[in-house]
């Protein structure tokens, strides 16, 4: 049982329209009704009373809002105090609180309190601090999905599937003269059903990623062939000196920008080529650094003058790996690239655009198609179980290994209790994702990355 009682700023610091203080814990009320003055306090009633010195001297009039527990965001008794926003006044509430006997809050502590109480699954916790977070329209879409509950609805049918199974088998070992026989070909239908599930949700760990860290994508390519013209047409705004002269770029330029409800971070590069200045070596060098980084490539090329060895020895050295599209600019000056089916083979290229950076022609299809490559051409809906966070995604595929393994001996024919083994430890996988087998140290690490207050 949590016995003290916490206090915090609920709002950013500095000068504001309104500050909010908050106190969670038994003693909460007790400690504001030591300085606020004001009527009778009625649960969840907003009510405005002042905030007075013990010599009665007034420091702000506030409104008191009063939660009782459990039926309040920690589980616990809440006490939200609005003042305005001024950093004193606030700043001499909070000390009233302390002296009524309240202890600074730790960060994410009020969340952690309603995870303790059972509010929150650790899932909904990790959401909170995803919404608070989130840069772009799919950020926060994800984060909310999975503050509604939507990942751990699922987590939790699988685990009560993993537990059914189990329950099915240790009674058939525990008491084979009274139970029927396991069907070994019905379980290895449930087993793969579900290995199959597990699978699918994992896959969406990519796109969720990008959606909760945003897209990096790099913008290379040799010198002169508009990449810093492309980066200002994507941005809306003149962001990279543009000029006729090669070399221009000599370091990475980097700004950010919401694609299609897609934090996307674009990166422009030095243009690449052997030279012999020191500090344009640095800067190819710094190039291919943010290639091998990359989510996505963009390798500009000329569409006038045709391919060169300079562009097939660019895109010789993109690992296989990175994703690229080949965007053939200046479309303006010359109608077309010759062997751009080339280069896009030598690459692999998903997709090569014809664009104009100078006039912007080109440019919607080529947002649409990098909207494409990410989302899969849209953002997935909200109520669909998306993976955005590195403690699911290997948890998941811890689950997804044991299942496997599970079919795998039950192939073998293998004992049930040695199937049973690995159901057990994909149903411990599984709890470890919303919290009902996660350690002190797991809890502490993921609620230290939390603000104060929150």
């Amino acid at each position: 049982m949590i016995e003290d009682t916490i206090v915090a700023l609920a709002t950013p610091p500095g000068e504001g329209a309104i500050g909010i203080v908050r106190l969670s814990g038994p003693a909460a009320l007790a400690i504001a009704r030591g300085f606020w003055h004001g009527a009778k306090v009625i649960p969840r009633r907003v009510q405005v009373g002042t905030v007075r010195e013990p010599s009665g001297e007034i420091v702000d009039e506030v409104i008191l809002i009063y939660m009782p527990g459990p039926h309040s965001f920690t589980g616990e008794d809440v006490v939200e105090l609005h003042g305005h926003g001024s950093p004193l006044a606030l700043r001499r509430i909070m000390e009233l609180c302390l002296a009524g006997g309240a202890r600074l809050a730790r960060p994410g502590e009020f969340t952690e309190r309603a995870f303790v109480h059972g509010r929150l699954d650790l899932t909904q916790a990790e959401a909170v601090i995803d919404i608070i977070r989130a840069s772009s329209e799919g950020a926060l879409r994800a984060a909310s999905g999975q503050l509604s509950g939507v990942l751990r609805r699922q987590v939790e049918q699988w685990c009560q599937s993993l537990v059914g199974m189990l329950a099915t088998i240790e009674a058939s070992i525990d008491f084979p003269d009274d139970v029927e026989e396991v069907d070994r070909a019905e379980l290895w239908r449930e087993l793969d059903g579900l290995v199959h599930e597990v699978a699918r949700v994992r896959s969406t760990w990519r796109q969720g990623r990008i959606l909760r860290e945003g897209m990096r994508l790099a913008i290379v390519g040799r010198p002169n062939v508009g990449k810093s013209s492309l980066l200002n047409r994507l941005l809306r705004e003149e962001r990279a000196i543009v000029t006729d002269i090669p070399g221009t770029t000599r370091d990475t330029v980097e700004e950010q920008i919401s694609l299609a409800g897609v934090p996307v971070r674009l990166v422009d590069t030095a243009g690449l080529r052997e030279t012999a200045d020191p500090v344009e070596r640095i800067g190819v060098e710094r190039a291919y650094r943010e290639v091998e980084r990359a989510d996505l490539v963009l390798l500009v090329v000329e569409a006038a003058g045709g391919l060169t060895p300079e562009d097939s020895a660019i895109a010789a050295q993109i690992p296989p790996e990175v994703p690229v599209v080949v965007v053939i600019n200046k479309t303006d000056l010359a109608p077309t690239l010759e062997g751009k089916e080339r280069l896009a083979g030598e690459v692999g290229a998903r997709a090569v655009i014809a664009v104009s950076a100078w006039s912007g022609a080109g440019l919607d299809q080529l947002e649409e198609t990098i909207r494409h490559l990410v989302l899969g051409g849209e953002l997935p809906p909200q109520e669909s179980a998306v993976v955005a966070n590195q403690r699911h995604f290997t948890e998941l595929a811890t689950a997804e290994r044991h299942l496997a393994e599970a079919i795998e001996a039950l192939q073998g024919q293998a004992a049930l209790d040695v199937v049973s083994i690995d159901l057990r430890e994909a149903w411990m996988s599984l709890g470890r994702i919303t919290g009902k087998e996660v350690t002190d140290e797991v809890i502490n690490e993921i609620f230290s990355r939390f603000c104060v207050g929150k």
